[in-house]
């Protein structure tokens, strides 16, 4: 089991993209029972109570443009504890990974990275709570949760 947790600043719009987007895939290439993919904020913004807030709606409105349901999802912040959970902690961006290290207390067996790192782009995945622009957020996750596929696929056989 391939064990994935995608990480933004409020897991309402660029990690749970990735979730969605990620399961989706590995539905389709018939290896979903091979992967557990969760997606969690570094901060408490969007965490209210027991309960966090749901994908904010521009966000789910693109992921159904392509067919991609995340109903039932709600903001969760990352625990010290997921490192040790996840064989994969990936973040949209740098400030992402920052905040992770600090979270877990570093990363000592190098499981976190930036998202576009797999697609070799050294750049992060602009936030679309900022920029507004969800459809090129929807593609970079594309593109970055491809590579990662064919990247662990790749390393499973």
């Amino acid at each position: 089991m391939i064990k994935v947790l995608f990480v933004c600043h409020g897991n309402i719009c660029r990690s749970p993209m990735a979730e969605f987007i990620l399961k989706d895939m590995v539905k389709k290439c018939g290896v979903e029972d091979s992967f557990y993919i969760k997606s969690a904020a570094t901060s408490t913004e969007e965490i209210w109570g027991d309960r966090g807030n749901p994908v904010y709606p521009p966000a789910k409105k693109e992921l159904a443009k392509h067919g991609i349901s995340c109903e039932g999802k709600f903001a969760v912040q990352i625990k010290k504890e997921d490192y040790k959970k996840y064989d994969y902690i990936i973040g949209m961006d740098m400030a992402n990974i920052r905040n992770m290290e600090r979270i877990c207390g570093g990363d000592p067996e190098r499981k976190m990275y930036r998202l576009l790192s797999f697609a070799s782009i050294n750049r992060d995945v602009a936030d679309p709570w900022y920029t507004g622009d969800f459809k090129t957020t929807y593609y970079d996750v594309c593109l970055g949760c491809s590579a990662f596929l064919e990247y662990v696929l790749t390393d499973c056989y």
